[in-house]
């Protein structure tokens, strides 16, 4: 394949506790509605749109209204940026699926992008009828995508029988709506084995919670090799100093407290099959908080694992995504506690620095993706 100079990524992972909450992970999921809060999150994709950011990931679960639904609308109320809606594959038909992301990408003109999901715990999947274990999750979301990408290729009729899904003489007359692409682009996230063949199988990038780099460079090179790319997700605590940064992270867990534990406590009695989350319970329990000068795991008691955070600095902040970007990470998924101040902060203080920086130095080189499925 011919080698590609890729820029990087960013994306945000939209809130279902509010852009404005400061105790996002340390709450209760059966408290949280994210109706309460949707003009607002409709303005933060404008926002995000505005400052230059490449997507916002819908995220997937019972306590959030429908990722899909909510793709459509904040896509007719922004201008450039994706909508990343998460998918899991147990809920709905691969036709049908096809169906609603070319309906997206009318109205969108192509502005949505894929995250896919095969499942965090067994437990809430089975609120929605799933029954099946961890690995026959992810031999579902294989026969899943297969059929998806059969129908983006316009191969009709398109026949399938597998363990889980079958389909006969399957059809759509409406087809991918883009200026450049006849399928959305296809996140895979996850941290097991499983997770990097599908994604080295079927999508574009693979999605990893973030690790020090050295412990991260062996578990993704199979991912590069392949030609895919590699993204990693964060929380993001930045400030005008190293010490504002240091503070606001310890102020996030003292009002976290108890009660954060407890519902981080509760989160991982279901989600216990996750092995992304388990390692980064792992390393906050069995290492110091600093993984890294930039890299802590200091709100991960407190928040979930999802709060393992890159802090510093404008300078260090960058520097820490430049040391990802030199063992092959091009893509970077943030969130943070709150987001919309954390967002704007990015955006006027460390993404201009990471462009300039990116023009200064030379590109990872690496495959390109091809249209190979």
């Amino acid at each position: 394949m011919p080698v590609n100079a890729r820029r990087m990524r960013f994306h945000w992972s939209l809130p279902s506790s509010g852009v404005a909450d400061q105790r996002r992970g340390a709450r209760f999921r059966n408290e949280i509605n994210q109706f309460a809060d949707l003009d607002r999150q409709r303005d933060f994709c404008v926002r995000a749109d505005e400052l230059g950011l490449d997507s916002v990931l819908l995220p997937i679960g019972f306590q959030r209204a429908d990722p899909t639904v909510l793709a459509t609308v904040f896509g007719l109320a922004t201008k450039r940026i994706n909508l990343m809606p998460a998918s899991r594959p147990a809920v709905i038909s691969p036709t049908h699926f096809v169906q609603q992301v070319n309906a997206v990408s009318a109205f969108t003109n192509g502005r949505i992008e894929i995250n896919v999901v095969s499942g965090q715990g067994s437990d809430e999947l089975r609120y929605y009828g799933d029954f099946s274990t961890h690995d026959e999750r992810y031999q579902r979301t294989d026969e899943f995508w297969t059929i998806c990408h059969a129908l983006w290729r316009r191969e009709f009729p398109v026949n399938f029988e597998g363990k889980f899904i079958h389909v006969e003489g399957a059809r759509i007359n409406q087809p991918f709506v883009s200026p450049d692409r006849d399928r959305p682009y296809i996140y895979i996230g996850g941290s097991s084995d499983q997770a990097r063949q599908l994604a080295i199988k079927h999508a574009d990038c693979l999605l990893r919670v973030v690790e020090p780099p050295e412990q991260l460079k062996p578990k993704i090179e199979p991912a590069l090799a392949a030609g895919i790319e590699v993204g990693i997700i964060s929380n993001l605590i930045a400030g005008p100093t190293h010490d504002d940064a240091l503070d606001a992270g310890r102020m996030l867990a003292q009002n976290a407290g108890e009660r954060g534990k407890a519902a981080v406590a509760e989160w991982r009695s279901k989600t216990s099959e996750s092995v992304g989350f388990n390692a980064i319970y792992q390393l906050a329990e069995e290492r110091s908080s600093w993984l890294t000068p930039y890299l802590w795991t200091g709100l991960v008691p407190y928040m979930g694992p999802m709060a393992i955070s890159l802090i510093g600095d404008p300078g260090e902040i960058v520097e820490s995504i430049f040391e990802y970007r030199r063992i092959g990470v091009t893509q970077f998924m943030f969130q943070a506690r709150p987001d919309l101040p954390t967002l704007e902060f990015f955006g006027a203080n460390i993404l201009p620095k990471i462009r300039q920086r990116e023009e200064q130095e030379p590109a990872a080189a690496v495959d390109s993706i091809g249209e190979k499925r």
